[in-house]
């Protein structure tokens, strides 16, 4: 079997797959299709112990309500019940997503969202069929065409989403500047211990803060960045810069981010004209 071959082989599993996954999606049967989605509310939260394992999250009670049926249902975030649950008070209202029929089988993420169309996968289907074909069209007319296969569409993209990064970026600086501060304090520093293929022994430290807002949500949350020793600072004090209208969006050194903020934003415009300027290069050696 010669290489354009294997090439048309590549290009026509991947195809075919991409049809059916949006032929799966045209017809409501994806798994994003068939997930429920409900907001669920946080009703009681639990300190987590000094010494724990960061790994399962704080311990909360969540209740929500199927939308189909009406019924209330109060649940725990042990086992595997999705996303982390890193930052939580009383009242909090968080993402509760299950398959149809099953609200036991519940899982959480931070934020409650829609959902999409399934279409993840059927989308990367249809890249590596794309792949393939700037593959073919490398090996047969040259290395320019990698260029401006890859190249080209990745300027493309970077170009549409530039504008939206910048006012991300403005938008993040004006709620630094408009973020509430007050006291906060370690309460617990979870400890996890790793081995890995080297046999070498990883512990990974997690300080969990609290802090109550200016309207009287007690916030316990997970503090991964920031604190100068986590292993020694359980019962250190804080200052917590917090967004009034959202707690768990919450830092410690608003001048460090702001600087990151505008690292990130300079990468992006350095990453666009280079990879704009390689597919510059592309065109021209066609």
């Amino acid at each position: 079997m010669g290489w354009h071959a294997y090439a048309a082989l590549w290009c026509g599993v991947f195809g075919a797959l991409a049809l059916v996954g949006y032929g799966r999606s045209l017809a409501g049967m994806t798994r994003a299709q068939r997930t429920v989605r409900a907001k669920g509310r946080i009703e009681r939260v639990e300190e987590p112990r000094h010494g724990s394992s960061p790994k399962d999250g704080i311990s909360v009670v969540v209740s929500f309500q199927d939308p189909s049926t009406g019924q209330e249902f109060t649940v725990t975030n042990d086992g595997e019940r999705g996303e982390r649950i890193s930052v939580a008070w009383t009242g909090r209202e968080i993402g509760v997503s299950y398959p149809r029929g099953r609200p036991h089988a519940v899982r959480f993420s931070h934020r409650f969202s829609e959902g999409g169309r399934g279409l993840g996968r059927p989308n990367f289907s249809l890249f590596l069929v794309y792949a393939g074909l700037v593959a073919v069209a490398v090996v047969d007319r040259g290395w320019p065409w990698a260029l401006v296969g890859f190249c080209g569409p990745w300027t493309l993209s970077g170009l549409f989403h530039l504008p939206g990064n910048v006012r991300d970026r403005n938008r993040r600086i004006d709620e630094l500047a408009a973020m509430a501060v007050v006291p906060g304090r370690v309460v617990a520093v979870l400890r996890s211990v790793t081995v890995d293929s080297d046999g070498q022994t990883l512990t990974t430290l997690m300080p969990v803060v609290t802090f109550t807002t200016l309207d009287g949500r007690e916030v316990t949350a997970y503090c991964g960045s920031g604190i100068p020793d986590p292993a020694g600072s359980r019962g250190s004090d804080l200052t917590i810069h917090y967004a009034p209208a959202d707690p768990a969006d919450f830092v410690l050194d608003v001048e460090a981010e702001r600087r990151s903020w505008k690292r990130d934003m300079a990468v992006n415009v350095v990453g666009v004209l280079v990879v704009a300027a390689a597919a510059v290069v592309g065109v021209v050696a066609l």
